[in-house]
């Protein structure tokens, strides 16, 4: 979160009373600073310090940290070592169901744009090999890429395929969907997936991409697509948490 001036003024415009009622003192300073993050300062604005924040409304330190640890865990701000406290990114708003980065993006009417870093045709894990129905040893196409929403990076994709399913995937442009390049190019349309998702402090190399740091939180997906019952890919993906979330609808 880069620690830029904000558009905005980031000191309260209005000191709200903070009394003493059945809504305890943290609560209704988190409502409140909760509305200055809405409503009066943009993304990526730091908030007022805790000094400020006591002084204006005449709270202790105790209560200006409960009230900003509580808006940090509900993903409306963001800590950021030695610089402060700032307003965190609206995430894209993620429906769980298979597509690939772009077009996701696209259908939520995102910018994609895609920074290639590792192509090439090397050695696959064990773990790969075995998801891709390879002998130990085989070799893979690997493909990395830093995923960028509105320019802002997103996620960092680190795929495996399968060679003999897509035998020139390194000759096309790999800036775009390969999911589309594997339907048109190569004959085969990913239509099923098993994936997990778990959360993980970011690995050095990928809190660096994407502007986390080494151990921030994110979600982390390992995924294995199909097209069939071929396997295509395998693919593990870190994505920033206050960029990116989830929504599902669970039936009976």
């Amino acid at each position: 979160m880069p620690a830029t001036a904000p558009a905005r003024s980031s000191a309260p415009t209005a000191s709200a009373p903070i009394n003493n009622t059945q809504v305890p003192k943290h609560e209704q300073l988190r409502l409140i600073i909760l509305k200055l993050a809405k409503e009066e300062l943009e993304p990526g604005a730091r908030l007022p310090s805790e000094r400020t924040l006591m002084d204006s409304y005449g709270v202790s330190r105790i209560t200006v940290r409960a009230a900003i640890g509580r808006l940090v865990n509900e993903g409306h701000l963001v800590r950021v070592p030695a610089k402060g406290t700032f307003v965190a990114d609206s995430p894209v708003q993620s429906t769980l169901h298979l597509a690939s980065f772009t077009q996701e993006m696209e259908s939520m009417g995102h910018v994609p744009s895609t920074v290639v870093l590792v192509a090439e045709a090397a050695a696959a894990p064990d773990d790969t090999a075995e998801a891709l129905s390879l002998a130990p040893g085989s070799e893979a196409i690997h493909l990395k890429r830093l995923r960028l929403a509105d320019g802002r990076p997103v996620s960092v994709d680190d795929a495996w395929y399968n060679p003999e399913h897509a035998p020139g995937l390194l000759d096309i442009d790999l800036t775009g969907s390969v999911y589309k390049a594997l339907a048109a190019q190569f004959g085969h349309q990913i239509d099923r997936a098993r994936q997990s998702v778990k959360s993980e402090g970011a690995p050095a190399d990928v809190g660096a991409l994407l502007g986390t740091g080494t151990g921030a939180p994110v979600l982390a997906f390992d995924r294995v697509s199909y097209s069939g019952h071929l396997a295509i890919e395998h693919s593990r993906s870190w994505y920033r948490s206050d960029r990116y979330s989830l929504n599902m609808e669970v039936r009976l």
